[in-house]
């Protein structure tokens, strides 16, 4: 094949791309400048995450041997870019469908500046996740480890930041923070849920939290386990309904666990053991297991079955 040929090809082919692109479905949108850009709304998560840990993360573009022109600067580049965001995001709202460009800018410039000014109060509550990391893990040995090193920690931090910019009806962005945090750690938590403080996700991979779920203070997850709908047959019809369980305080939820529904609820200080399947709740203070299974060990290849059986309990580490 010459040249020629293979570029009257790709001239065809492009045509009927253009073509099928204006179908008008989903998949067909073409104007990237409409919708928020995924890679901007990572480094703002990052510089949010410097903002938050201080001393644990390294700016690498800004220089300073003083913390409050250092922490100044984060500021004003977090707020520069995630108005702009922001300003983008809104009209995905209902409420700010087909609004003009000044009041776009004068919504996302309100929204930014009450979100930077709750940031006090999500580093409280994050510290409280690692302090009940800590306590709860004889495997951490410092405090830095945990912050530099858990994916539980960093999933819990950016779904607090993405949470009270969801509780600002903030379109895409929140969900977009997550979904970052998710691609890093496995762990899967809607910017919707709430979440209360002392909050301590072990190993945390495969963890999914719902959107509608409300977890209480105290509350430790470990990997595998969700928190879930009991079904989304409804579809669309079910938005705004409470779909996801609520875990009361003191609750210890382990590996494989899945608890599902909009009216569950986990009683104050039980315990759910390992690949329990909950859609009813449990009053407070209930231990939950699954029956002990049925081991088989053939000795030596040939011999015949022995049953063990085994003590049925919790899946700890």
């Amino acid at each position: 094949m010459n040249d020629d040929y293979i570029r009257e090809e790709l001239r065809s082919v492009t045509g009927m791309l253009m073509q099928d692109y204006g179908m008008g479905r989903g998949i067909d949108k073409i104007d990237v400048f409409v919708q928020p850009d995924t890679d901007i709304i990572t480094d703002i998560t990052k510089k949010l995450l410097n903002i938050l840990f201080p001393g644990y993360y390294r700016e690498k573009t800004y220089r300073s041997y003083n913390t409050e022109s250092r922490i100044s600067v984060l500021i004003e580049d977090v707020a520069y870019n995630l108005r702009k965001q922001i300003a983008i995001a809104l009209p995905y709202s209902s409420n700010w469908a087909g609004s003009s460009y000044e009041a776009l800018q004068e919504e996302a410039s309100r929204i930014v500046l009450e979100f930077l000014k709750r940031l006090p109060m999500v580093r409280e509550y994050v510290d409280t996740d690692l302090q009940a990391t800590f306590d709860g893990d004889p495997a951490a040995f410092f405090y830095e480890e945990i912050v530099l090193c858990y994916p539980g920690l960093l999933a819990s931090t950016i779904n607090r930041l993405a949470h009270e910019l969801y509780l600002m009806q903030v379109p895409l962005i929140p969900r977009m923070m997550t979904e970052y945090a998710h691609s890093r750690t496995g762990i899967d938590i809607n910017p919707g849920a709430t979440i209360g403080k002392y909050f301590c996700m072990d190993h945390g991979t495969g963890i999914v939290v719902g959107e509608t779920s409300i977890i209480g203070e105290h509350v430790k997850v470990y990997q595998g386990v969700t928190i879930g709908a009991l079904s989304t047959r409804g579809g669309q019809r079910l938005r705004g309904s409470k779909r996801h369980p609520t875990i009361e305080d003191y609750v210890t939820l382990y590996a494989g666990a899945s608890i599902l529904g909009g009216e569950t609820v986990i009683g104050r200080g039980s315990v759910v053991g390992a690949n329990v399947f909950l859609t009813r709740s449990v009053p407070p203070e209930t231990r939950i297991s699954v029956k002990t299974q049925e081991l088989i060990v053939r000795r030596g290849g040939k011999g015949a079955e022995e049953p063990v059986q085994e003590e049925a309990w919790y899946y700890m580490i």
